[in-house]
């Protein structure tokens, strides 16, 4: 997977608006934030946030989990997860993103 396509992917999944047609669920925004990181930023590098901070926790404890995936592994992960929910939106909206992560 190239790094032009997790570009356009990551591009995509940032401008959705909140209240758009195509909504992540919270499940698969924290498999785009984990896949993310783990591209861009590698391991995790910061200890785990405090007992009350359960978003962060939640976060950090998803990018720990894909540690010692290769960048290129995240890259894919993260392109194929959103082509799949594009897929299932089956959308004149979706299928405009789903053309312009095959053309990066």
């Amino acid at each position: 997977m190239s790094q032009a396509k997790f570009e356009k992917a990551v591009a995509i999944v940032q401008s959705l608006p909140k209240q758009g047609p195509i909504q992540p669920s919270q499940e698969e925004q924290l498999y785009f934030y984990k896949y993310y990181k783990q591209a861009t930023v590698g391991d995790v590098n910061t200890p785990r946030p405090g007992m009350l901070d359960f978003v962060g926790k939640a976060k950090w404890d998803a990018w720990k989990s894909v540690e010692g995936t290769s960048k290129e592994d995240a890259y894919a992960k993260y392109v194929e997860k959103l082509l799949e929910i594009l897929k299932r939106q089956d959308t004149e909206e979706a299928k405009k993103y789903i053309a312009e992560i095959e053309a990066a």
